[in-house]
């Protein structure tokens, strides 16, 4: 193969990027130089073009859904991307480019129905821009994790935060991440509020247009400095948690599916469940926060104090604590035990005192109480009171 052809295959693998206007300066000008002189190449291009054409951002959502992944897909196998995303940041890429293409749809009158965010301690009622400036107000804490601008102005009569770092912070040379630490259920809850509140009131009377490319803008930034810290094991305070970054991501695309069907509820538009991959991601973040919601269960009501196994409680039948065998159905079936006491009841041992069979996305659900644990439908064998338990606990784990 000579020079030429080389220069030719390589400007002919730019193609889709030039169509979706993702060509650096200089690569453009050179690609439609070629296109001048090149029948071939400039046939591609117009057909890529004209594809490209069918994602504009003011296109409604009836455009063939999966057209946009296709143009992509193909840019990637010519041009892998540089900055891969990790794994674990891919649900939160998903999540927010899906509530994006509901929100594009919205007219001027939609944008002002208001829509129920149930959680376990009341329901908000939030406009479609209020709840993007929820969104917004959590995600910020990830950018202060991440060194970068936090998007919600500070409290009055705080000292002003300092300037971000203009780098990732360094991430973990080896060993384990830290797990997930979940405090007394209960906690800070105010500072969510607090935070919602001042970045709600500071976009009041902006379009919800620019509040939405506001938001859409600092997903963007959070997902790209996802790629900078794959192993994702710098912690983040949640206020009512604190998770290693990769888990934070999981639990902010989690949040973002629930209070985008939230708003596609209230709008009367359909809406599409995460993909298998991502909603098994997000089980198994549920399950392994389990144990702090049990805990916060007990604490929070005494009958579920005299459990056995629970210090306190008198011996066990079995040395050490309890665990569930929790089978999850659906596109992210998968298996899990889960650890009933609290460590002091030593490690989990033994057979399983129960096994509870429940869908992946009816778990989701339940864990941001937008389901009845009383009416959900849920197979059960062996300590139904196990059962029970873990099922009143899961709506423990949503938030404000």
């Amino acid at each position: 193969m000579t020079t030429t052809d080389d220069r030719h295959d390589a400007l002919r693998s730019l193609l889709g990027a030039w169509a979706l206007g993702a060509c650096p300066p200089h690569e453009a000008a050179e690609l439609e130089q070629h296109l001048r002189a090149c029948p071939e190449c400039a046939e591609e291009a117009a057909r890529l073009r004209e594809a490209a054409g069918w994602l504009a951002l003011d296109e409604p959502l009836d455009q063939p859904g999966s057209l946009r992944q296709q143009v992509l897909d193909w840019c990637l196998t010519r041009r892998p991307a540089e900055l891969p995303v990790p794994a674990w940041g891919l649900p939160f890429a998903a999540e927010t480019a899906k509530l994006d293409a509901l929100l594009r749809d919205l007219g001027p009158q939609e944008w002002q129905e208001v829509a129920e965010l149930p959680w376990h301690g009341g329901t908000e009622h939030l406009r479609p821009a209020e709840v993007l400036g929820h969104l917004t107000a959590v995600d910020g804490l990830l950018a202060l994790a991440l060194g970068l601008p936090d998007p919600v102005p500070a409290a009055p009569g705080s000292p002003p935060a300092p300037a971000p770092e203009p780098r990732v912070p360094p991430q973990d040379a080896a060993g384990p991440s830290p797990a997930p630490r979940v405090p007394p259920q209960g906690g800070p809850y105010a500072g969510i509020a607090a935070r919602t509140a001042r970045l709600v009131a500071e976009q009041a009377g902006q379009p919800p247009g620019a509040v939405r490319a506001r938001w859409r803008r600092h997903a963007h930034d959070l997902v790209r400095s996802a790629a900078l810290a794959p192993r994702g094991n710098t912690p983040v305070d949640l206020g009512f948690a604190v998770l290693p970054l990769r888990d934070a991501f999981v639990d902010r695309a989690l949040e973002c599916y629930v209070h985008g069907e939230d708003v596609a509820r209230a709008v009367a538009y359909p809406y599409d469940p995460p993909a298998a991959q991502h909603l098994r991601q997000m089980v198994d973040l549920t399950v392994r926060l389990l144990p702090g919601a049990l805990a916060g269960l007990r604490a929070a009501r005494p009958e579920h104090a005299g459990a056995p196994g629970v210090p306190g409680a008198g011996p066990a039948e079995e040395p050490g604590g309890r665990r569930l065998r929790l089978l999850v159905d659906g596109p992210a079936a998968g298996e899990w035990l889960v650890p009933l006491d609290g460590p002091e009841a030593g490690p989990p041992g033994g057979e399983p005192v129960a096994t509870m069979v429940l869908d992946a996305l009816e778990l989701c659900q339940l864990a941001a109480a937008h389901r009845d644990p009383d009416r959900l439908p849920v197979g059960a064998h062996g300590d139904r009171a196990a059962v029970r338990e873990v099922l009143h606990a899961l709506p423990l784990l949503s938030r404000p």
